[in-house]
């Protein structure tokens, strides 16, 4: 099982990993300008495989997108769109208590990307804030 929540401990949820059916990287500007990040990690899951506790909020940030998020933190948690993914819930993969569980598979949406997102593997990279 994989268990994961918000920041402030608010809402927690577990599923398990056999139900995941992909994790990714999502670029689309939607997530982006959501998140405020420059990319979000998701995993779909059946939204019967995902058991919630606390109440999240919700946000239509499109015609048949709903983002979940704790009102008490802010933290997004979830998305479903009935239209494209039937039945699913996407759970951000960077709230589970181990994130490291679901690796990302595949990037998508990447049409949106920010030019300078496709060498940000490139950057120089520090273990903390650099001296």
């Amino acid at each position: 099982m994989l268990s994961g929540g918000c920041h402030c401990g608010v809402i927690r949820y577990e599923m398990d990993v056999s139900d995941v059916r992909y994790s990714a990287l999502c670029h689309c500007d939607d997530c982006r300008r959501h998140s405020g990040a420059p990319m979000v990690a998701w995993s779909l899951v059946p939204h019967t495989a995902l058991a919630i506790t606390g109440d999240p909020a919700t946000y239509a940030s499109s015609a048949n997108a709903v983002r979940h998020f704790c009102a008490a933190c802010g933290t997004g948690l979830f998305y479903t769109n009935a239209t494209v993914f039937p039945g699913m819930i996407d759970v951000q993969t960077a709230t589970l208590d181990d994130p490291d569980a679901l690796p990302p598979q595949i990037h998508v949406q990447v049409a949106d990307r920010p030019a300078w997102g496709a060498t940000m593997h490139a950057l120089p990279a520090f273990d903390r804030y650099p001296g």
